[in-house]
């Protein structure tokens, strides 16, 4: 039996890993649960799950919960809060896996800990890679602590490199749908609005993520990611437009061989796959190969999304500018979200806080943070 703590267990990740948890009950168990906002979401897990630890975003909402269990009879629960509870649920003792797919960075510091005490991680955080990767992958690798990715493009990736050295690796492809603007006239672009690009041709995430996907700086972290997963340069990893989305990534060896992961596009299955591995439990997650009777591959056009070439610019340089991606990219999907600037403003606010970045290579946890921080600042600043 596999005791997990799932970080971000309201959100898609953590509720389709309750959803396996469900489905192999004699495999999985829910040791603690980081909850965030979602009070109402928080207090039917904790009823159905009873972790023994579930942490809130705020204290004022862990003393809800807690009143709330107790008035139900539930008084075995340990309610805690912030980032401190979320590091204690990550540090379990009795919890043997830890799923961190809290968004953005507010999970780093908990997924950090994580892996300091030991503990497998499968990561669907894929902004706490970017920010902080270098940290991460080093005390990983110094504590033989494996890293199994949860994203769809990733884990696709790790399958396929099982068959091969690294030093038999070519190139990395990574899969995009392209998103709902790929045919789209350039001159249309500054009239996108929000609503436009929150309909995803393909995948239900939520709204960052969604909006990543049409910009493709979704596919920029992704290369980040990529990087310093599987300790590859940025040249390496290459991007191909998809829009079928049955193809999740390819792994092109020395050789002339061309390896793909095919599958649903149902989080559930890389998920289970990271739970299970080096395992492969029978599912009902089946794929139909009709779907294959018609597969597109596209070069990106970067004048489309300029924000693919500013991912690689971050990727070489590394460091602060990787970090400085992502925040600004933060900041600025917020922005358009709600109507303070345009569709393309996006990139652009991106790219100058690129540009007043400094170089650098954070050594702690703190320092990534404190320059996540500086650049959050300085876009607000340029879009005010």
């Amino acid at each position: 039996m596999k005791r997990l703590s799932i970080l971000g267990s309201t959100g898609s990740i953590g509720q389709s890993t309750l959803s396996i948890v469900e489905q192999f009950p004699d495999r999985y168990s829910v040791a603690a649960l980081a909850a965030g906002r979602n009070l109402e979401q928080a207090y039917a897990q904790a009823v159905r799950w009873r972790p023994q630890i579930l942490s809130m975003a705020t204290e004022e909402l862990a003393e809800d919960l807690a009143l709330r269990l107790r008035q139900a009879g539930v008084h075995d629960i340990e309610t805690v809060y912030g980032t401190q509870g979320t590091v204690a649920c990550a540090t379990l003792p009795d919890a043997d896996f830890v799923v961190s797919a809290i968004v953005g960075v507010a999970g780093l510091e908990a997924t950090h800990a994580a892996i300091l005490a030991g503990k497998p991680i499968g990561l669907a955080n894929k902004e706490c890679m970017v920010a902080a990767g270098e940290i991460l992958i080093r005390a990983a690798r110094q504590r033989n602590v494996p890293i199994l990715p949860i994203d769809s493009e990733h884990n696709a990736v790790h399958q396929c490199l099982r068959v091969g050295t690294h030093n038999e690796v070519k190139a990395i492809w990574l899969t995009a749908s392209g998103g709902p603007f790929r045919k789209l006239p350039l001159d249309q672009f500054a009239a996108i609005t929000p609503e436009q690009a929150l309909k995803h041709p393909t995948w239900v995430m939520g709204r960052r993520i969604t909006i990543d996907s049409a910009t493709m700086l979704n596919k920029g972290l992704e290369i980040i990611e990529a990087c310093r997963l599987f300790d590859v340069p940025p040249a390496q990893v290459r991007v191909t437009v998809h829009p079928q989305s049955t193809v999740h990534s390819l792994v092109e060896y020395v050789d002339g061989s061309i390896l793909a992961q095919i599958s649903v596009t149902d989080m559930r299955l890389p998920i289970l796959y990271a739970l299970a591995f080096p395992e492969r439990p029978a599912s009902t997650l089946t794929f139909d190969l009709a779907a294959l009777s018609h597969l597109d591959f596209e070069q990106p056009d970067f004048e489309r999304f300029p924000c693919l070439r500013l991912a690689y610019e971050a990727a070489e340089k590394g460091g602060a500018h990787c970090i400085a991606l992502n925040a600004a990219d933060e900041v600025a999907v917020e922005a358009f979200l709600d109507r303070r600037i345009p569709f393309t403003g996006i990139p652009r606010t991106i790219e100058e806080v690129l540009a007043a970045t400094p170089e650098a290579h954070p050594d702690t946890i703190a320092e990534v943070l404190a320059t996540d921080r500086e650049a959050r600042q300085t876009a607000r600043a340029l879009l005010a």
